[in-house]
């Protein structure tokens, strides 16, 4: 965290913004704004259709001179400009009018634990053009850690797993800091992607994009299990022919599909807990990893990392709105620092 506590109280709104969804908290009020961050755009005129939700259905349905873009990609923001009119929609006039009456307007923002300092200057100057004076960065693993309830500022072991549409962050965390982390370039898109390409090579299906997560949610609970459903019919695009057609796909060969990326993020949990003390490892045995994040969801995911580390693994109660909440947790001063007392003499 690069920010005190101190510091965050003084903040007016929270900001997170992720390559899936933004999410804004203002003090006082809580979460406000909590849509997928996407943008169309009129590329004849430049004007500004239609953003989150709205904007999220109209992506491959749309004509040629309408675009939906994503200012902001792997948590950075890479389209300031955009990220600033698609937050402006977002929060609405109403609200920016209550915010720009602060004196002196500081907002917060999460930004992931490896952001270069491009990164953090693309983060500060999208909430400077909204009209804050000061902007305060919060590390994700440390917001999303206070959001799911972690005791992140006492002297022992919490582990936890950022899955984003993107990425994943992993976090060993003691005293309010992180002892050891690692992000993966392998989040929710990925998982996607590698349905996708899987039904592309093996039954020559193109899968719409609005279709690939309820093929994951048709997977059950048990999704990355042998106990899920055995098959599960889906819908798309002939490669051959352009036409409509539905192939009834095998299941088990989606999961070892899906498990070839998760790979990955099992190795990058080994190498953050061989970089770990002894001691805060050995807490970890019975408190385990802890999960949030919208990819935290995918069905069966806790079940195939607690056979791969033996270790027990929790998802968050609301994984989605963890980071964010947080935040809010911090700006309204419901964290307090940890206190040594000075030995008597």
């Amino acid at each position: 965290m690069t920010a005190s506590l101190e510091q965050l109280r003084r903040c007016h709104f929270a900001v997170d913004l992720g390559a899936a969804r933004t999410r804004v908290y203002v003090k006082g009020v809580g979460l406000v704004v909590d849509q997928p961050s996407a943008a169309a755009v009129n590329t004849r005129t430049g004007a500004l259709i239609a953003v989150g939700e709205f904007a999220e259905q109209m992506t491959g349905r749309t004509p040629h001179y309408i675009r939906v873009v994503r200012p902001v990609s792997g948590g950075t923001v890479v389209d300031i400009e955009m990220a600033q009119r698609m937050l402006r929609h977002l929060i609405g006039d109403k609200i920016r009018r209550n915010l720009r009456r602060k004196p002196r307007l500081r907002a917060a923002a999460c930004t992931p634990h490896d952001a270069d300092p491009l990164a953090q200057r693309a983060a500060i100057e999208t909430l400077v053009g909204l009209g804050a004076r000061r902007v305060e960065l919060v590390d994700t693993l440390i917001a999303a850690a206070v959001g799911c309830g972690l005791p992140v500022e006492r002297p022992e072991a919490t582990m936890i797993m950022v899955c984003g549409a993107a990425a994943t962050q992993i976090a060993v965390l003691s005293l309010g800091s992180i002892v050891t982390a690692e992000r993966i370039p392998v989040g929710g898109e990925a998982v996607d992607h590698a349905i996708v390409q899987h039904l592309r090579h093996e039954h020559e299906l193109m899968l719409p994009s609005q279709s690939v997560r309820p093929l994951q949610l048709a997977l059950s609970d048990n999704g990355l299990t042998s106990q899920g459903p055995t098959s599960t019919e889906i819908h798309g695009r002939d490669v051959a022919t352009g036409l409509a057609r539905s192939v009834h796909v095998d299941t088990a060969a989606v999961r070892d599909a899906i498990e070839t990326p998760m790979t990955a993020v099992l190795d990058g949990i080994g190498r953050v807990l061989r970089a770990c003390p002894p001691d805060l490892v050995a807490d970890l045995v019975d408190r385990g990893i802890m999960m949030v994040g919208g990819s935290a969801r995918l069905p069966g995911l806790d079940q195939m990392l607690r056979r791969a580390t033996g270790m027990p693994v929790h998802i968050a109660e609301q994984p989605d709105i963890c980071a964010v909440q947080g935040l809010g947790a911090m700006l309204e001063g419901r964290i307090e620092p940890i206190v040594l007392d000075p030995l008597s003499s």
